[in-house]
């Protein structure tokens, strides 16, 4: 079995010459350009690949990759640079391949609810292109993300209580394997029980097992009645109870969002809303008229035996667009509030009798630690980020965030929990992949990873702990 390797500069240039010759000035070595394709959006190290290709179709990619294979230099996929867990980052150097030009929406089938698209495409851009259709695609990860990102780290977001996540609304890819060939996983029928799962496997493989080229999703008709509602609480409790109680009473609720009030109150000041500061539900109901209606008088029921206080609604277009971009905005709400620091965000998701417990434990340990740390989740399905700020330059609060970051993770763990509801494993929690699943399990994927890949050079160093070739 092949393995990565520091590069011989020959093979390097070798492998960037002849992409070059195949797509041009697309192959970038420019600096700045490197620098922007290796990092993500949280506290992790920057490492930048060698270069940066741009291909526009599924046959240059191919290409790339059998340039790559045949000179052993690692392929690593790129979209909007959103994630989380240094997903993106090159530890090995190689190729960063940014599919954000392959941005095409190929095909809507509005008559069987799915669509066809280019991994570029962002998920803002499809529901543009869909809204004359009154069609909608619902993964809502906050950041205005690639589809094919969001297909290989397994998105989720703020929709996923009602509509799942990525992996309930992929309904195809086509691949291209470590060798260059290219395949498609599954027809268009909405299931199917010929062989194995493949599409499944490649969702949320973080581009560890192929680069995703073509994607087929699933689409749903545009509610005839959307509302939203913000209700402040008392307690953290209080609030995180409510849900819990509208979930077990099979309430069909399209977003159930939680905010605390560090994070409220950093939304206020950077979104300049002015939302009650203090724990607070954001709710979004879908249906009918008279559904929305039923479904808003029981949630209200059920806030108010947990000391909730008014709702506060928003029905015209504007208003709700307004709520949910001070909400997708949380993330620089709250690295606004320590102007200079960084965030570790970190993501788990519990089973929902014991989100309560998780979320007032770790609300207590943030306190105890003394440290700035806002809240948010989806918690209409056990999922909740906290984003931890910290200054680099100052040890103690740096060893204070891991400290409770670990916690964080072994509390969600010890409650049959996830140690990554949406983030992914990346480079950030590869010990904790093992923790949650044990050495076997973790074993089979490493098989698997050998078996697609054996020279180990797509996203190398992703996913498992320990290793330059994450598939010896």
């Amino acid at each position: 079995m092949g393995a990565v390797v520091d590069l011989e500069p020959s093979a390097l240039d070798a492998a960037l010459d002849a992409i070059r010759s195949t797509i041009g000035d697309r192959l970038t070595i420019n600096p700045s350009v490197r620098q922007t394709h290796g990092r993500g959006e949280a506290f992790h190290p920057d490492m930048l690949p060698d270069a940066v290709a741009f291909p526009i179709s599924g046959e240059e990619v191919s290409a790339i990759v059998r340039i790559c294979a045949r000179h052993g230099v690692p392929v690593i996929p790129f979209g909007a640079g959103t994630s989380l867990e240094g997903n993106v980052t090159a530890p090995y150097g190689g190729v960063s391949l940014d599919l954000t030009r392959m941005d095409a929406v190929l095909a809507i089938n509005a008559s069987d609810l799915d669509c066809v698209v280019q991994p570029g495409v962002t998920r803002e851009q499809l529901n543009t292109e869909l809204r004359d259709q009154g069609l909608f695609f619902p993964i809502d990860p906050g950041a205005n993300a690639t589809i094919g990102g969001m297909c290989a780290t397994r998105a989720s977001g703020t929709n996923a209580v009602r509509y799942g996540t990525m992996r309930e609304n992929v309904l195809w890819l086509s691949v291209v394997l470590a060798d260059g060939t290219m395949i498609r996983t599954a027809r268009r029928a909405r299931k199917s029980a010929a062989g194995y799962d493949l599409t499944r496997l490649f969702v949320g493989s973080e581009g560890t097992l192929g680069i995703i080229i073509e994607i087929g999703l699933k689409l749903h008709g545009v509610p005839e009645a959307i509302a939203v509602a913000v209700c402040p609480f008392e307690t953290v409790k209080g609030a995180v109870e409510t849900v819990v109680m509208a979930m077990q009473m099979g309430i069909p609720l399209a977003r159930i969002e939680f905010l605390d009030a560090v994070q409220v109150a950093a939304i206020n000041a950077y979104s300049h809303t002015d939302l009650t500061e203090q724990p607070t539900l954001m709710i979004e109901f879908h249906g009918s008229d008279a559904a929305v209606r039923e479904q808003t008088e029981l949630v209200k029921t059920i806030a108010s035996e947990f000391d909730g206080g008014c709702f506060e609604w928003a029905t015209l277009v504007e208003e709700r667009s307004a709520l949910w971009k001070a909400r997708h905005n949380a993330y620089f709400a709250a690295q606004a509030i320590r102007p200079g620091s960084q965030l570790v965000v970190t993501d788990v998701c519990v089973p929902i009798s014991r989100l309560t417990d998780c979320l007032t434990q770790t609300h207590a340990d943030i306190a105890r630690e003394g440290l700035v740390a806002p809240i948010v989740g989806h918690v209409g399905d056990g999922n909740f980020h906290v984003f931890l700020s910290v200054d680099p330059d100052d040890r103690d609060e740096v060893e204070r965030v891991r400290r409770l970051n670990d916690r964080l993770v072994d509390r969600a763990l010890a409650m049959d929990g996830t140690c990554t509801g949406e983030h992914g494993i990346g480079i950030g929690k590869q010990d904790k992949l093992i923790d949650e699943l044990g050495e076997e399990t973790v074993a089979v994927m490493r098989r698997i990873k050998a078996a697609l890949d054996p020279a180990g050079l797509f996203n190398p160093g992703k996913i498992f702990a320990g290793q330059k070739n994450s598939a010896a």
